[in-house]
């Protein structure tokens, strides 16, 4: 089983906040052993995510932990007269596919929210297509700042989207965190820079290299591949003549293994660091090597003991534990929504109306999740900060740092 990170903290309100079953029939799964009034109808969750393609591993398990978090709200009967159905939409990691999947669900007036983006650059056509419904858009991976503080978040946050949330920390202090391992810790001086030229690798770069800086350390070169390239050796070239101690890749593993493979028999034996975009195991059977490294959101799960209702929930839903990097993130942003909705209709009928209050309920969510306490500051950022480092050790990944980025 893979390393999944989320931040240490109680997990016993988490299940609560889940939705009630729905439809013309009532269903079983009440608190008491009995039914649930279904007779309003069913409500329905959106998840945009890749379903297909490289990405694919991470996607599914977004989709699965929101199938995971409306099965236990419909067993709950948490939105009084509702049953609630997920609705997952292949977004192929690929923005324009994004648009397709968003403007299909927000066609559809019983979809009460999205989970998702996994990509930054998906997330930026998703949010003004469900921002024009009203429908709010709760993402468990979109790292990057501009999504919720704009352009300029260091010196002038402003709020972009008031539909849009995430619950995971952003790339203006996963970089940092990165950086000051790579430099402090790890004492990787010089460091080349290599990216995928997206929005979430080149901006991860970009906050990892301002503070490599600011500790000492000097990016001696940057380079940019495609992220469907196979062959490496020109960047390798020329990133190997100006003897880096460490290489930092800005994007995603199907990428990112085979370039540390082919790094290695090029004779750059130094290790790679990456992102969140980088940590799964799929980046170590592609290539990625011993000493390797990655910074992922939140602390390591099985590590928690307040995330085992999660993973063994999952576990007994779909018979492993491969719920990835994103699963219990996915969980604790279908519970957001669902939490908010039964706060919205709270044994009413469910209509256009309600989109307003909906949002706003959405804002003022505050529980225990899987990932830790779930809340949402000004912005629609997670007030979740923590982050880990892991390394490949015997060929899998093994966190050797928890923690905030304190400057």
């Amino acid at each position: 089983m893979r390393k999944h990170s989320v931040k240490s903290a109680a997990i016993v309100g988490a299940t609560l906040l889940v939705v009630a079953a729905c439809g013309t029939n009532k269903e079983e799964g009440g608190t008491a052993g009995g039914s649930c009034d279904t007779s309003k109808g069913t409500l329905t969750v959106g998840v945009v995510a890749p379903l297909s393609g490289n990405l694919s591993a991470l996607g599914l398990g977004i989709k699965q932990s929101a199938e995971l978090a409306a099965d236990e709200a419909n067993k709950k009967c948490t939105v009084k007269g509702y049953k609630l159905a997920v609705s997952a939409q292949d977004d192929e990691a690929n923005p324009a596919k994004g648009a397709q999947a968003a403007t299909k669900l927000a066609t559809d007036p019983n979809v009460v929210g999205v989970v998702g983006t996994l990509n930054s650059s998906v997330a930026q056509t998703v949010q003004p297509i469900l921002r024009d419904k009203k429908i709010p858009q709760v993402s468990p991976a979109n790292t990057n700042p501009s999504l919720t503080r704009g352009n300029d978040f260091l010196t002038a946050p402003k709020r972009q989207f008031d539909n849009y949330f995430r619950v995971c920390a952003t790339d203006d202090l996963q970089g940092p965190y990165a950086a000051n391992y790579l430099v402090e810790k790890a004492g990787k001086k010089k460091i080349a820079i290599v990216t995928d030229g997206k929005t979430y690798g080149a901006g991860l770069a970009a906050e990892l290299s301002k503070q490599v800086a600011k500790k000492g350390g000097q990016i001696v070169g940057q380079e940019t591949v495609g992220e469907k390239d196979t062959d490496f050796s020109g960047v390798i070239a020329k990133i190997k003549a100006l003897a880096p101690e460490a290489v930092y890749y800005g994007g995603e593993y199907p990428a990112a293994g085979p370039l540390s493979k082919q790094m290695k028999d090029a004779g750059l034996n130094v290790p790679l660091m990456g992102g969140d975009g980088i940590f799964d195991p799929k980046f170590i059977e592609l290539g990625g090597k011993e000493g390797d490294l990655a910074t992922s959101v939140g602390a390591p799960t099985e590590s928690l003991a307040t995330a085992k209702a999660f993973v063994d929930a999952y576990k007994a839903k779909f018979g492993k534990e491969d719920y990835a990097a994103y699963g219990a993130f996915s969980y604790d942003a279908a519970n957001a929504i669902i939490g908010a909705l039964a706060k919205t209709v709270d044994g009413a009928a469910w209509d256009e109306s309600k989109r307003d209050a909906m949002l706003t309920n959405v804002g003022a969510y505050s529980a225990a999740g899987a990932t830790g306490e779930v809340k949402f500051d000004q912005y629609g950022d997670s007030t979740n900060k923590v982050l880990t480092v892991y390394s490949v050790t015997s060929e899998k990944w093994k966190d050797v740092q928890t923690g905030e980025f304190t400057g």
